[in-house]
């Protein structure tokens, strides 16, 4: 990566944006009164939700926000060497898709390799080859990927952008909340109250936090509980949790919070908890969201929403925090849509199995 990487502050952020905002979409932002409704307890404030649809991002998700911004910084020399990284699909698409875009408008070749588990997605995996990278196929670890980047890298000479953890790419993704901020005043003067966002490897999260700060917004996280609840666990035993072995149905979110991200999301200040839930929950947030919001949306993206919607700590915070007033407006990042329509009948097949 760059050797003048960003720091991590808000003006990092704003700097940022100009930067990217010619090469990425401005995301819509939907409300919806059935979930607003739902999400709304029978004492304290009525909350009013606004989603934020990065899943109609370019490739599908906000992935490209940081590699776009992670690639702008980086020279003619480097890029001309290449760019490589590990993903299982949103940051592969991601970088590929802007390793070919600065090619073009620097009109230098841009090669891009990308290490991706050999159980990744089909369509995923086809997606990045589309857009012009060289895929490699790795284990499912995070040292396996990390094994095989360095391989191309000694092989290449390629610069490593990572997926979430590294300043330029946290920096980058933070540009989801400045549009957020700006379209929900241009919808209700007072702007929103509260941020929630998935949190994997914590790239987003750690964004959004940056972004937020000195704005009076407070930023949530939201994990699954079925083994990918690092940062929770983290963030109760005061220390970054390394590893995570998971097999919830959000897929995205099956990694550990990386390093720089860490330092961010740990911080009380940016990030005011993080908070997780069940499989039933996630599957039905999702179903609520695509049947209600008429949006498609993957199983991670309804992590969020499955904590607004029903996590009893989540509640007892917004109460804690907000009592006495009337309304309180709570922004949702919905943060992909990278799935298929077979994945989906699959997902709800088997939910309904187990239910019968």
């Amino acid at each position: 990566m760059s050797s003048t990487s960003q720091p991590l502050t808000r003006s990092s952020v704003l700097n940022a944006l100009p930067l990217i905002a010619p090469y990425i979409h401005t995301t819509p932002v939907v409300t919806s009164t059935t979930l607003s409704s739902l999400s709304t307890p029978t004492t304290g404030p009525r909350l009013t939700l606004f989603l934020k649809c990065e899943n109609l991002q370019k490739i599908g998700a906000f992935k490209i926000r940081g590699a776009t911004h992670a690639i702008a910084r980086l020279s003619d020399a480097e890029l001309s060497r290449g760019v490589v990284t590990h993903s299982s699909g949103n940051h592969a698409q991601a970088l590929s898709l802007a390793a070919a875009e600065a090619g073009r408008r620097r009109g230098i070749a841009v090669p891009a390799y990308v290490v991706m588990p050999a159980g990744s997605t089909p369509s995923k995996i086809a997606a990045t080859r589309g857009y012009g990278a060289t895929v490699t196929f790795s284990g499912p670890t995070a040292a396996e990927r990390e094994a095989v980047v360095r391989e191309v890298q000694q092989r290449t000479g390629a610069v490593l952008v990572p997926p979430y953890d590294h300043p330029d790419v946290i920096v980058g993704q933070g540009t989801v909340a400045l549009e957020f901020l700006e379209q929900v005043k241009a919808m209700v003067a007072a702007g929103l109250d509260v941020i929630v966002a998935p949190c994997g490897g914590g790239g987003l999260l750690a964004g959004i936090a940056t972004a937020c700060e000195g704005t009076g917004v407070r930023v949530y996280g939201a994990e699954p509980r079925e083994g990918a609840d690092d940062c929770v666990r983290g963030l109760k035993e005061g220390k970054r949790v390394e590893a995570v072995k998971s097999s919830t149905v959000a897929d995205g979110l099956r990694t550990p919070v990386g390093f720089n991200n860490w330092g961010v999301i740990s911080n009380p200040e940016k990030v005011h908890g993080v908070f997780s839930v069940g499989e039933e929950e996630i599957m039905e947030a999702m179903r609520l969201v695509v049947e209600r919001c008429k949006i498609l949306i993957e199983p991670s993206s309804a992590v969020p929403v499955a904590v607004v919607l029903g996590n009893p700590e989540w509640r007892a915070e917004i109460q804690r925090v907000f009592a006495g007033r009337e309304e309180v407006r709570v922004g949702i990042v919905i943060s992909g849509g990278n799935t298929t329509i077979d994945k989906i009948i699959e997902l709800f097949s088997k939910k309904t199995e187990k239910e019968a």
